[in-house]
């Protein structure tokens, strides 16, 4: 039981750490900054603590992927060597 346990939290870590890492910071960055670049066309309002905070989820994405999806796989690799 303790390493299915562990399996899926490993599986886990890899999907947090895609979900973090892609999605939510990488992509999330690019459409950050595309939304203002958007506005600043249209003429509405340009907000540069939106740019600054989506290129720094650009930059800081595969950080922010390895630390959520260490979280979980250190853990399922120490249940499976019990």
């Amino acid at each position: 039981m303790k390493a299915l346990i562990g399996i899926l939290m490993i599986l886990g870590g890899i999907v947090l750490g895609l979900y973090v890492g892609v999605w939510l910071c990488f992509i999330g960055g690019i459409v950050g900054v595309i939304n203002q670049i958007v506005a600043a066309v249209n003429g509405s309002e340009v907000v540069a603590m939106t740019i600054a905070v989506s290129v720094a989820k650009i930059v800081f994405a595969a950080l922010a992927g390895w630390l959520s999806a260490i979280i979980l796989i250190i853990p399922g690799a120490a249940l499976l060597k019990d």
